[in-house]
């Protein structure tokens, strides 16, 4: 094979596994954007690599990509960045390849926006470990070489992970049957543009929590811990005003839509994603609402949104 179609060769080889690169740093980061990066420096490191050398382009792809993640993940930037009630997942919409494997419950579940905010309790290593254990299927021998760790080592980070996403989502496990958690998702919505505050409040789970990145006007995420304190948000949140409008650029349509893995409406403007509220629903209830509207991180949504043939807007002029 002459120079040329070898590198075509290698070429087609990474870019045959480009998805899944990109979902285990999507899961690993939590942006898409830094997970996009991370697999081009992956692709040059690969490129600058004596490939004949790697026995299994795979392992040694997964191990390259692991480890810039977890270099992102310790830098001073990330640690500003990221500071735990000043972060939120970057909301992905049902369909992306970047959410990767979705055969079991537990590579469902790792790509939600409550697990990838719960992974920033964890350690970097302690993050690894649990989505490459719980997401990819990988064992503690193959783990423990991308890390450079021992295989008790990989045990006792992946116990420690374990122990400390149970605890937070003790309760709040299962998933939710598609057409149940739209029309609660749409009573929840009509509520809200209607007023209805008792309604709203009989939505809600008693432990039920509200976080907004406050359309990334505010340095620290807005969160809201009671149901009547929710409602009122909600109430206020969903009334549309010319203010809004503006602050929107033009007149929103609203849309359902699923996002990470979870039920949710989406404002769109002339094809752009310009607001995504998702909802985490619990025993026939709403647990958890977020709200982004950050516009540096709906880029890929809005993407992926103006490639999906959208259906008719449940609200067609906000």
């Amino acid at each position: 094979m002459d120079s040329i179609a070898s590198d075509r060769f290698d070429i087609d080889r990474f870019e045959a596994g480009r998805n899944r690169l990109a979902s285990l740093a999507y899961r690993l980061l939590g942006s898409a954007a830094d997970a996009e990066d991370v697999v081009q420096d992956a692709f040059l490191h690969w490129q600058a690599a004596d490939r004949q050398r790697i026995r299994v382009p795979e392992a040694w792809l997964t191990k390259v990509v692991t480890n810039l993640c977890l270099d992102r993940l310790r830098s001073a930037r990330a640690r500003r960045e990221r500071t735990v009630g000043a972060w939120l997942p970057e909301p992905l919409l049902d369909g992306d390849p970047m959410l990767g494997p979705a055969d079991t419950f537990e590579q469902r579940e790792s790509v939600s926006l409550a697990v990838l905010t719960l992974m920033e309790r964890l350690s970097p290593f302690e993050r690894a470990v649990y989505l490459l254990r719980e997401a990819f299927s990988y064992g503690h021998a193959e783990i423990a070489e991308i890390l450079d760790i021992s295989e008790s080592a990989s045990q006792q980070h992946l116990h420690r992970a374990r122990r400390r996403v149970t605890a937070e989502r003790r309760g709040r496990d299962g998933e939710v049957d598609p057409a149940s958690a739209r029309r609660i998702v749409e009573e929840f919505l009509t509520a809200a543009v209607s007023g209805r505050t008792e309604r709203l409040v009989e939505l809600l789970t008693d432990d039920a929590t509200a976080i907004s990145d406050g359309a990334g006007l505010t340095e620290k995420l807005l969160r809201y811990d009671t149901p009547r304190r929710i409602a009122a948000i909600a109430r206020a949140g969903f009334k549309p005003t010319p203010a809004k409008r503006r602050l929107a650029g033009g007149t929103p349509a609203i849309h359902y839509a699923v996002v990470n893995g979870a039920p949710a409406v989406l404002a769109v403007v002339d094809d752009r994603v310009v607001g995504s509220v998702t909802f985490d629903i619990v025993g026939g209830k709403i647990a958890t609402v977020r709200g982004i509207a950050a516009p540096a991180r709906l880029g890929r949504l809005t993407e992926a949104w103006r490639h999906s043939g959208t259906g008719a807007p449940i609200i067609a002029e906000w």
